[in-house]
């Protein structure tokens, strides 16, 4: 992949986080539990820019969005249910169906794993897969992340819990 920028979502990014949202929404729901129906209006993103924005306030959030060369949002990041106290946090992240296979996933999880550990100090981070998201659970495994005891509702839900203790990710 040629350049690319990681950097924090902001409310400028509406119209821009509409497209790409819009643009990739069947590959996403192919992989991932759908966004409600309500999210694909600029009022719907404005206003999941607004949580996010509220949350990344609060310290418990923090938002990413990937861009090409261009400036074109080709994938999110992000770092969500941040525990100061048990250092602790979950990574998500989705790619633009035009940009898998060219290694953007791992390079962000790559980044939220460096942004977690140096700078927010925290010690392990927890991701979710889809037993069929096989993609997904490969970028995973190559950035360190092991599977880890599912819970009875993980189980059910069909979804994979992975974990990462900062500091044993390879290099």
């Amino acid at each position: 992949m040629d350049a690319l920028l990681i950097r924090e979502l902001t409310p400028a990014d509406i119209e821009a986080l509409l497209a790409f949202e819009t643009l990739n929404r069947e590959w996403f729901e192919s992989h991932i539990d759908p966004r409600p129906p309500s999210f694909y209006s600029a009022q719907g993103v404005a206003e999941h820019i607004e949580g996010y924005l509220a949350d990344f306030a609060a310290g418990a959030w923090h938002g990413f969005v990937i861009e090409d060369a261009e400036g074109h949002i080709i994938g999110r990041a992000n770092l969500k249910s941040i525990d100061a106290a048990s250092g602790t946090a979950q990574v998500g992240y989705r790619i633009a169906e035009k940009a898998c296979g060219q290694g953007l996933a791992t390079q962000a999880l790559k980044f939220l794993i460096d942004y977690a550990k140096r700078r927010l100090g925290l010690v392990q981070l927890v991701a979710y897969a889809y037993d069929s998201n096989v993609g997904s659970q490969k970028v995973l495994t190559r950035c360190g992340f092991v599977v880890d005891q599912a819970t009875d509702d993980e189980a059910e839900n069909g979804t994979t819990r992975f974990v990462l203790a900062l500091g044993s990710e390879p290099a």
